[in-house]
């Protein structure tokens, strides 16, 4: 378990109905592609986030299939149309099984 994976989100605490929000997620991971040698010459293992997904409101608006060649703590920005006031769930799914989950709630002005 990467023990040092920290989710961070930003998203506003209101919206209009109707309107489009900007969403920020980001997840703090050494994402280690297990392509790298350690002192001893013998191979890291691999240690990625390797799916990120965004439900809003119970509905799935992102999935994203992560590789090794994505950097150091991913970040993703996207839009998404609030329809209702709601939950959104972000969660990280790492290679080790681990899953790292971060909920915010908007509320519709």
């Amino acid at each position: 378990m990467a023990t040092d994976a920290k989710p961070r989100v930003k998203v506003p605490k209101s919206a209009k109905a109707g309107e489009v929000v900007n969403i920020k997620a980001l997840i703090s991971h050494k994402m280690e592609s297990g392509q790298r040698k350690d002192a001893e010459g013998k191979l890291i293992p691999r240690s990625i986030i390797n799916r990120f997904t965004c439900d809003l409101g119970g509905v799935n608006v992102i999935d994203v299939a992560i590789d090794p060649a994505v950097s150091t703590n991913p970040y993703f920005e996207f839009d998404a149309l609030m329809a209702d006031s709601g939950e959104i769930k972000f969660t990280w799914y790492d290679d080790d099984g681990s899953v790292y989950e971060d909920v915010k709630t908007i509320e519709l002005a």
